[in-house]
């Protein structure tokens, strides 16, 4: 498959099964490549681990959304509450603690929300709205029955002949070459 441009994307490898795709991802992380990722119609126990990923950091990106909604919304409802419009209701306190605490509660898991989803987006280099990945025909298999495995040309190591070599060592049933038509 060739293109105006010639630029090349990666290397796309497919396999038989989830334990050949996990195999092949650890000796492509064991091989020294970085930039490379794993496609698979569902999630396959043991790949973070075989491709090196480290833990999420979504989850202090969560914990800062929740503290600054719990702050903001406390802080807000002590001001108007207590010094910019207070009312005397029936004898009680102008700062109240408790009758805060539901819409805190609220206030603190909307915006945990927020950044859950903000974060994950932020994290996954979101919205994208190409991959070269889809124009490869087998790949539509990803989402179906297909496991494959791509070396992205953006590595350092990469070579052509080397990524197609290792795949083949490790029983790939396609390789393919997958050009950049942007």
């Amino acid at each position: 498959m060739e293109t105006e441009n010639n630029n090349i994307y990666g290397v796309l490898a497919e396999f038989r099964n989830p334990k050949e795709l996990v195999d092949a991802a650890a000796s492509v992380k064991k091989s020294g490549y970085k930039d490379f990722d794993t496609y698979a119609p569902f999630p396959i126990h043991g790949m973070e681990k075989a491709m090196g990923l480290k833990e999420s950091p979504l989850g202090w990106i969560v914990l800062g959304g929740a503290i600054t909604g719990m702050v903001g919304i406390l802080a807000l409802m002590i001001w108007v509450m207590g010094y910019e419009y207070p009312m005397n209701i029936s004898g009680k306190p102008y700062i109240n603690l408790p009758i805060y605490v539901p819409i805190t509660f609220e206030i603190t898991v909307l915006f945990s929300a927020f950044a859950a989803v903000f974060g994950m987006f932020f994290l996954n280099n979101l919205p994208r709205l190409h991959n070269p990945l889809f124009n490869v025909e087998r790949f539509d298999k990803a989402s179906d029955d297909g496991f494959f495995v791509c070396v992205e040309a953006s590595d350092d190591l990469f070579a052509e002949e080397k990524v197609a070599k290792l795949f083949q060592d490790n029983g790939a049933t396609h390789i393919e070459t997958v050009y950049d038509s942007e």
